[in-house]
């Protein structure tokens, strides 16, 4: 039998344009792009081919702590980023070629989650403060709009979209719950526990050729069954996870406080085998990965990322 492994180069730390700390919350792949919204810097950075652009002029504002709040979350879908800035509570649409920042939209809450539901042509955002998901028309991509909202029973955490299916999924943090949601309908469908600790369920990622979702825990990630929310494995990280990425069959979990990366492949009937376990610094729970497997692991003490090449 020949058992084969995951290895990763040595991780490198890639600084950001910008004096630290940088504020890093919500990330995305596109490509082999990565979308960094830098929170106290009012600006966001784009990396393509080992080199960041730079997006600015988005407001920023002080918030609880003295802590500078500004673009937060960012998501991409039909030929636009869209991005989430909690300085003013603001969407607004960067052009993907010419990255020049087109049309923008004033949410009531400010917003947390942002991602592109490709079924309806809609970009949804999680609004935890007002338990609810706010949803705009991007049908015009660079204009856009509120078109309506779904009132839930929770503070919303973390997405996944399953295109094929039409389905959304978030979670419930302070509830303790996985909800799935049915894009046109904007119907809640199904209501799942995922079986995590008291401080509840973060980031989601979804296989949809195997039917499989997951879900992370602050100190690992759950696998569930999509249709009926049965549970089919569970990986341990270390504490400290948030966001987490699912790229050719491989769950990528970064846990800030046990300052370490676990990459797991993922089996058909939803178990885990560990494959590789990096450093990375203190604080690092959010990570994502673009199309070749490398990942970059968000450390917003240090201003900079973690780069994971396989």
């Amino acid at each position: 039998m020949i058992v084969l492994s995951l290895l990763l180069a040595a991780p490198t730390p890639l600084p950001l344009p910008a004096a630290a700390p940088v504020i890093m919350d919500y990330l995305a792949a596109d490509g082999a792009r990565v979308w960094v919204p830098a929170g106290n810097t009012g600006k966001v950075f784009v990396l393509d081919g080992g080199k960041f652009a730079t997006i600015g002029g988005f407001p920023t504002r002080e918030g609880r702590g003295g802590r500078l709040m500004g673009p937060s979350s960012v998501t991409v879908g039909g030929g636009h980023a869209y991005v989430g800035n909690r300085g003013d509570s603001s969407i607004c649409a960067i052009d993907g070629r010419s990255l020049e920042k087109k049309g923008c939209v004033t949410l009531s809450s400010s917003p947390d989650g942002t991602f592109y539901v490709a079924a309806t042509k809609e970009v949804w955002v999680t609004t935890p403060r007002d338990e609810s998901l706010q949803i705009l028309d991007v049908k015009d991509p660079a204009a856009p709009k509120l078109s309506g909202s779904i009132k839930l029973p929770g503070e919303p955490e973390g997405y996944a979209v399953d295109v094929e299916k039409g389905l959304v999924f978030t979670n419930l943090e302070d509830k303790n719950r996985t909800l799935a949601i049915d894009a046109k309908s904007r119907k809640v469908t199904s209501t799942w526990e995922p079986g995590c600790s008291e401080k509840g369920p973060r980031g989601l990622a979804v296989d949809p050729g195997r039917g499989l979702l997951f879900v992370a825990c602050t100190d690992g990630v759950v696998s569930l069954d999509e249709k009926s929310g049965a549970r089919k494995g569970r990986i341990d990280t270390g504490a400290g996870v948030d966001n987490i990425d699912y790229v050719g069959q491989r769950v990528y979990a970064s846990a800030g406080q046990a300052e370490k990366l676990t990459v797991a492949e993922v089996a058909a009937d939803g178990s885990f085998k560990p494959v590789a376990t990096e450093p990375v610094g203190k604080g690092s729970r959010v990570v994502v990965a673009t199309s070749d497997g490398t990942a970059y692991a968000a450390d917003s003490g240090g201003g900079q990322l973690w780069v994971f090449k396989p």
